[in-house]
């Protein structure tokens, strides 16, 4: 049903744009796009709490886990235009580790809705923080937005960068600074 009215929808944006719906590159095209923005707004149908608690395991490892350069695409809630890039994120366990898959499972839960960049950026660091009570989380995103760079502004280049921590990571400089050092390393 839902299908059905995006499809609608979509087929009136043509005929408002000026377009020929009976086009036959447009026949099918209401039907595609209502596909695809059920596709890349599938996260509002995830729990990422769920996702981490399906794979926590009891384990004495207190250093830093980090998981670095997840892809991410994301729809900007603004503009529905896209937005992607990379999302490193470490935390600092204390008597739990989670399923590696699962970290970037959370990504794509919250990415996958209608968003901003900041906003994601909170969520992940405490969806985290939530479900496995570590003793820090360290989350940095760094995307390219489409609403900046093929329309309004127009600046091609330009990456915008958010940050979130908990914990030891907003405590000590150090663990802060190995995380960064961490993420911008080449090591593979």
């Amino acid at each position: 049903m839902e299908n059905k009215i995006l499809e609608e929808n979509y087929l009136s944006i043509i005929k408002a744009l000026g377009e020929n719906p009976e086009r036959e590159g447009l026949l099918k095209t209401p039907e595609r796009v209502a596909k695809a923005m059920q596709f890349l707004t599938n996260g509002y149908d995830i729990n990422p709490d769920d996702l981490i608690n399906q794979a926590i395991f009891h384990e004495e490892y207190s250093e830093m886990v980090l998981v670095k350069s997840i892809e991410v695409y994301s729809l900007c809630e603004h503009h529905m235009l896209p937005f992607f890039g990379k999302a490193h994120i470490a935390y600092i366990p204390d008597g739990k580790i989670v399923g590696l898959s699962k970290i970037p499972r959370v990504v794509d839960a919250y990415s996958r809705r209608l968003q901003v960049q900041e906003r994601l950026t909170i969520e992940i660091r405490d969806c985290i923080q939530r479900t496995l009570n570590p003793i820090g989380v360290a989350v940095v995103i760094e995307c390219s937005h489409m609403c900046m760079q093929m329309r309004g502004v127009q600046k091609q280049n330009s990456v915008t960068t958010t940050s979130a921590f908990t914990g030891l990571f907003l405590e000590n400089d150090a663990s802060r600074k190995e995380f960064i050092n961490l993420i911008q390393a080449k090591l593979h």
